[in-house]
C-alpha cells in the first residue's frame, strides 16, 4: 500500500481496512503482525498504523496483550431484532441535517471493499469521508465507498447538499432499494473526537451498511460513527403475523442514514429507528 495515498483520513482508513483483512482471514485468538511489521507490509507510518490498531482494539476486534503482541478478539454474539422478511420503514429524526466534506477521491476498491461490493479489487470506487451535522452540531462521521462506474461525474456539491440517494436516482439513474445494516457500540479515537467535538474514548455507535439497487447489485458500502451522547436507537418489533396487515411501512430516517435518504424509494428491511436526543 503506497504511503502517497491522498489525505490523512484516507490513509488511516486504508490501513484499517488492511488490518481488518488480516483479522477476517484469521480465527479468534490468532496473532497478527506487530505494528512495526505492519508498517513495512502496508508502507505507511507508525502513527497511521497505531491509529488504525487503536480503533480496532476500541471496537473489540483486536486484543493487545502486554509482552505478547496483538490477537484477534473473540467473536461477538449477534442478535437479530426482527425477522428478515418484515419490511418496516422508520420515522424521520429531528433537526436540520447537513454535511461537511472531509475527503473525496477515486481509488481502487482493494480486497475488503471489493469483496463487499462484489467487484474486482482493481476496479475504481469513489471514497468519501464526510461529517454529518444536526442544527450545526457535529453528529456523525461517514465513510462511503461507491462503485465509481455507477456515478460518473459525481460532484462534491451532491455529497454536501440534499439527499444523496435522490441525487443517485435523478442524476445517475441508480435506484437504491434495500440496505442491510449492523449496529454496535464503540468509542471514538482522538482524531474522531476532534471532529465530533467530544472527549477521546467517548461512547459511540458504529453503523456498517451495504446498500443494493433494485436489481440486487451492491451500490455502496458505508461505515459511520455516531455520537453516543446524542443518538439513540428505539426498536419497533412486530410480534405476530398481524403486523404485516397493520401497515407498518413508512418512509423516513433509518439509523445511520440521515433524514431524506430512501425518502422517495422502496422501504428498507429493518425495524429500528434513529432518534436524536435533546442532549445528555
Amino acid at each position: 500500500m503506497a504511503d502517497d495515498v491522498p489525505g490523512t483520513v484516507l490513509k488511516r482508513e486504508r490501513a484499517r481496512d488492511a488490518v481488518l483483512e488480516l483479522i477476517e482471514s484469521r480465527r479468534p485468538g490468532d496473532a497478527i503482525p506487530s505494528e512495526r511489521a505492519l508498517c513495512t507490509l502496508l508502507g505507511v507510518s507508525r502513527p497511521t498504523v497505531r491509529a488504525a490498531i487503536d480503533e480496532l482494539v476500541a471496537a473489540g476486534l483486536l486484543v493487545r496483550e502486554h509482552g505478547r503482541g496483538m490477537f484477534v478478539a473473540p467473536e461477538k454474539i449477534t442478535q437479530e431484532l426482527v425477522s428478515a422478511d418484515l419490511a418496516l420503514g422508520v420515522p424521520q429524526a429531528a433537526g436540520a441535517w447537513s454535511s461537511r466534506l472531509l475527503e473525496f477521491t477515486t481509488l481502487q476498491a482493494g480486497a475488503r471493499v471489493g469483496r463487499k461490493l462484489r467487484m474486482s479489487p482493481a476496479e475504481d470506487i469513489v471514497y468519501v469521508a464526510r461529517l454529518r451535522l444536526v442544527d450545526g452540531a457535529p453528529m456523525a462521521i461517514e465513510h462511503l465507498h461507491i462503485r465509481a462506474a455507477l456515478v460518473p461525474g459525481l460532484s462534491a456539491q451532491e455529497l454536501e447538499n440534499g439527499d444523496l440517494y435522490e441525487h443517485l436516482r435523478d442524476t445517475h439513474h441508480v435506484h437504491v432499494h434495500e440496505a442491510v445494516q449492523a449496529i454496535e457500540p464503540t468509542v471514538v479515537t482522538r482524531a474522531e473526537a476532534r471532529l465530533l467535538e467530544v472527549p477521546e474514548l467517548s461512547p459511540a455507535l458504529l453503523f456498517e451498511r451495504l446498500t443494493s439497487d433494485t436489481g440486487g447489485r451492491p451500490v455502496e458500502y458505508v461505515h459511520s460513527l455516531y455520537r453516543g451522547d446524542r443518538y439513540r436507537i428505539v426498536s419497533r418489533l412486530a410480534l405476530g403475523p398481524a403486523a404485516a396487515a397493520a401497515g407498518l411501512v413508512r418512509d423516513g430516517h433509518h439509523p445511520g442514514i440521515p433524514p431524506g435518504d430512501f425518502a422517495h424509494g422502496d422501504p428498507i428491511t429493518s425495524s429500528t429507528r434513529g432518534d436524536i436526543q435533546s442532549g445528555s
